[in-house]
């Protein structure tokens, strides 16, 4: 009888050890599974950003695309760095505006919605005044062709001042404040990120840009200024009929 009670008590023990080891295992699997579904879902989510951030940093970098092609047209004989200098400070204010729209909408928000409806006049302005100052260099160029020439040979190609490129920069990006609102939802550091990533893509863009101007420049030098202006003022018009639209 008190063997039974042993043997009893045993089983007992056993099956109560099984029972404990079979819910470790299942509590085991249940954390890995759990672990690996949030995984994916943390994957999932970059990737998301990834693209949105990607989608707005080409979506924004068209206009200053366009304005890289524009200025190696006139510029066609630009060294290696003044050409990384040029798609930087493009790159830059494509990062800054973002951010700028990011925390007026977490700060301003009432006066930013007021100034948002001046965003397409600002851009069209800056762009037709430095559109029709190349035309107007071209214009002024076939009339002394001789005299350019020679001061051409003298003094080297004329480069675009720094001062145009930082106007040129706040044009092409000024109408990315506009994201603040896409990206309103962002903590800091997402909102900084976001907007990296937008930067790095329009540098990549406008040193393609501006390489292209530079093959073209060379061919069609005589008629680049004309051609860079037209693409400004086009740019220009474009933003500004957009807004209404």
């Amino acid at each position: 009888m008190f063997e039974d009670c042993e043997s009893f008590e045993e089983t007992e023990q056993s099956g109560s050890h099984m029972v404990s080891k079979g819910t470790f295992d299942t509590y085991l699997i249940y954390m890995f599974q759990h672990q690996k579904s949030n995984n994916r879902q943390v994957q999932t989510m970059i990737i998301e950003f990834l693209i949105l951030s990607i989608g707005l940093g080409i979506g924004l970098a068209m206009d200053a695309f366009s304005v890289s092609i524009a200025n190696g047209l006139k510029e066609p004989n630009m060294s290696s760095s003044r050409h990384a200098k040029m798609a930087g400070i493009y790159a830059f204010f494509q990062f800054a505006m973002p951010m700028i729209g990011w925390l007026c909408v977490h700060t301003i928000q009432e006066a930013f919605v007021s100034f948002q409806k001046f965003i397409p006049w600002i851009a069209l302005l800056l762009l037709l005044y430095i559109g029709i100052q190349m035309i107007v260099d071209g214009i002024k160029g076939e009339d002394n062709a001789k005299e350019q020439k020679e001061e051409a040979l003298s003094k080297g190609e004329k480069k675009i001042s720094t001062k145009t490129l930082i106007i040129q920069g706040i044009a092409t990006s000024i109408d990315a404040l506009s994201v603040g609102f896409a990206i309103a939802n962002y903590s800091t550091i997402r909102a900084f990120a976001s907007s990296l990533v937008i930067a790095v893509v329009t540098f990549i863009i406008c040193m393609i840009g501006v390489k292209l101007g530079k093959i073209f420049g060379c061919k069609l030098h005589k008629y680049a200024n004309f051609l860079g202006g037209g693409i400004l003022i086009a740019i220009g018009l474009e933003i500004f009929i957009k807004s209404f639209i």
